[in-house]
């Protein structure tokens, strides 16, 4: 795999690479990622699983699935920093804000489950 794009965890144990320039930006505001990064909600972008790899730090990741939910959120077992995961079986969305390198050209594409967005959140 190329390494077009690096991050890590913040403190460096995990890391990994995307073989694509990430480009879209997808803000979650759903109540599932609001309350597992205690913030309105997460900015990630999307990749197909075969250009994503992890590096170093596997043996670090804990994931927690929620129950009766097709879905599951990782994180570092040492800093708690959210890492990339999957909703499905084609794709893995990765935090953007955990990206060292290869980030350059990011945008904003859209909010997502605004219907569920905190009541003291205000978007543009």
């Amino acid at each position: 795999m190329s390494n077009i794009a690096e991050g890590s965890c913040n403190c460096g144990h995990i890391k990994f690479q995307i073989d694509v320039v990430p480009k879209d930006v997808y803000v979650c505001h759903c109540s599932i990622c609001r309350k597992s990064t205690g913030s309105g909600g997460i900015a990630v972008t999307v990749v197909d699983n075969d250009k994503f790899s992890w590096l170093a730090g596997q043996n670090a990741i804990k994931t927690w699935y929620k129950p009766g939910h097709d879905w599951e959120t990782s994180f570092c077992q040492y800093c708690g920093s959210p890492l990339p995961g999957k909703n499905d079986q084609a794709s893995t969305y990765i935090p953007v804000s955990l990206f060292d390198s290869g980030h350059e050209n990011l945008r904003l594409k859209k909010h997502i489950f605004v219907d569920s967005k905190a009541s003291w959140e205000e978007l543009p």
